[in-house]
């Protein structure tokens, strides 16, 4: 694992731009898993900005709330047009996120995984935290080899999502994620956290033990994967000088 501490999240999310643009000109027909909420967002505006050649990428979302139609403001197809693909040039039938209107989710939860696996697989998935260390919607106790399913959220999840929606109760209480086991088959992740109420799951991944409990933990058995952190996030990890001497002496050609 690595950990890669940057001053502020604009120059966290410039590095993470950097990351996707190498592949995206490394390997045009890329696949990579994205995320949703207010982690991402300047990572994305900077991609647009950056104007990159998006024909032949192919995309996977993490997850989709159940019930909520894509049209709706606050679902992740709406999220996903509004920040991302409406500004770049993804072919639509490229572009997948979960169908949470579907009347069968298991047989979608199942579609889903089999897309992936017809593509290729994951060649980057960004991620971002939960405070209770949940990443994509895989919450606390669920299991390290998970796939694709239907998950019930919880209290605190639906709380911190009801700035999304008119109100908490307007949260809906289920959703489509990818499962902790199908993060752990892409060839890379690159989780980034941002702010102080992300350093107590931040360091409790990277430096305390694998568990159910903090499901963001399971990164540690991944063969390549980062942390892209602001100081307020990194604030409990013990190690930061030994992260900040790692990242600061690898080769340039290693730092995307």
């Amino acid at each position: 694992m690595e950990v890669i501490i940057q001053p502020n999240l604009e120059a966290a999310s410039a590095v993470a731009a950097s990351v996707v643009a190498r592949l995206l000109r490394e390997k045009p027909n890329a696949v990579l898993g994205l995320p949703t909420g207010n982690t991402p967002l300047l990572l994305y505006r900077e991609l647009v900005r950056l104007n990159l050649d998006w024909s032949k990428v192919t995309t996977f979302n993490l997850d989709e709330y159940v019930g909520l139609p894509p049209e709706h403001p606050a679902s992740y197809h709406s999220f996903m047009r509004h920040e991302l693909f409406a500004h770049i040039n993804l072919p639509a039938n490229q572009a997948h996120v979960p169908d949470g209107m579907a009347e069968d989710i298991p047989s979608v939860c199942r579609r889903y995984e089999a897309q992936i696996r017809a593509c290729g697989g994951i060649d980057l998935q960004i991620l971002g935290i939960g405070a209770d260390g949940h990443i994509g919607f895989n919450e606390p106790t669920s299991s390290l080899a998970s796939r694709t399913r239907i998950k019930t959220l919880t209290s605190e999840t639906r709380r911190a999502n009801a700035r999304f929606f008119g109100s908490e109760a307007e949260v809906p209480h289920h959703v489509i994620t990818m499962g902790i086991g199908t993060i752990l088959d892409t060839r890379q992740v690159l989780l980034l956290a941002f702010g102080q109420d992300k350093a107590r799951a931040v360091a409790e991944a990277v430096e305390g033990p694998v568990t159910a409990m903090n499901p963001a933990s399971a990164l540690q058995m991944h063969p390549s994967a980062g942390f892209l952190l602001d100081e307020t996030a990194a604030s409990e990890l013990c190690k930061t000088e030994y992260y900040r001497w790692v990242y600061d002496n690898k080769p340039d050609w290693q730092k995307g």
